[in-house]
């Protein structure tokens, strides 16, 4: 059943300033991008220039509200943005390209889904077309990262890039936090858009639990608690096994102690 159905309320993303919806700008879908991550506050982005992520990378050189950082590995970049999410508390934010790139991302990617760490980790893919055709550095990375993330998305229209990317930092920082991959094809970067915000999110599915079960917590206290002393069942054995007194050191026994010289 969703949402919708049961009456419940969609999370949707605040404006950072004005608190009213933004005129519409008439962008590319890589400044789209850029003016996403500005929005839900993004503050630097770890990463490595390439083919089908660079259209990405003009626009977030321009940016003034997001820093780049440029590392010498792409599982570099992903672990860096995860101990900035660790450090800060806020969404850690890593960039790849296409295939060997994307692929790199894999490790941090899991270090993070182990460590509930919230991670957003933005890869390029080939154009739209080329996608299952073996192209160059071409990788099926969502397919790869689905059993290591909370959710990925695969973008190949430019209008879905504000609503997945606030929708991708809304899956990655609630509930238990995690990493959200986004696969954005080249095509999807370059082509002209028009860029508002907040966009409508859509998660009809998505119902985190945010509030603990107390009778689960206590069931868990009462198996980490140590118990304050030897538990009857220790003391009972611990008797059973022991030897009577008058035959612990009875003539035969090798336990006697020798008399002193």
């Amino acid at each position: 059943m969703t949402e919708q159905a049961t009456g419940a309320h969609h999370p949707q993303p605040r404006p950072r300033s004005g608190g009213q919806q933004s005129a519409p700008e008439h962008v590319t879908g890589a400044k789209s991008l850029i003016r996403s991550l500005e929005e839900v506050g993004a503050e630097t982005v770890f990463g490595i220039p390439g083919g089908a992520i660079l259209p990405a990378y003009d626009p977030l050189m321009d940016s003034t509200r997001v820093r780049h950082v440029l590392v010498r590995h792409e599982q570099g970049a992903g672990h860096a943005a995860t101990g900035y999410a660790q450090a800060t508390g806020k969404v850690g934010v890593c960039m790849a390209t296409s295939g060997p790139g994307a692929t790199n991302l894999v490790t941090p990617i899991a270090d993070a889904h182990m460590d509930s760490v919230p991670l957003v980790a933005i890869t390029g893919q080939v154009a739209s077309k080329s996608i299952g055709t073996d192209a160059f550095q071409e990788a099926d990375i969502v397919g790869i990262t689905m059993p290591i993330t909370k959710h990925n998305f695969l973008v190949t229209k430019a209008e879905d890039i504000p609503r997945t990317i606030a929708q991708a930092f809304h899956i990655a920082s609630t509930g238990r936090p995690g990493p959200v991959l986004v696969d954005i094809a080249k095509d999807a970067l370059q082509a002209q858009t028009t860029f508002s915000w907040p966009p409508v999110m859509d998660l009809p599915g998505y119902r985190p639990v945010t509030k603990p079960h107390a009778k689960q917590i206590r069931e868990a206290a009462k198996l980490i608690t140590p118990p304050s002393g030897p538990s009857s069942t220790s003391v009972a054995v611990s008797s059973r096994h022991r030897p009577p007194p008058s035959s612990r050191f009875s003539p035969s026994s090798p336990e006697r102690p020798s008399p002193p010289p």
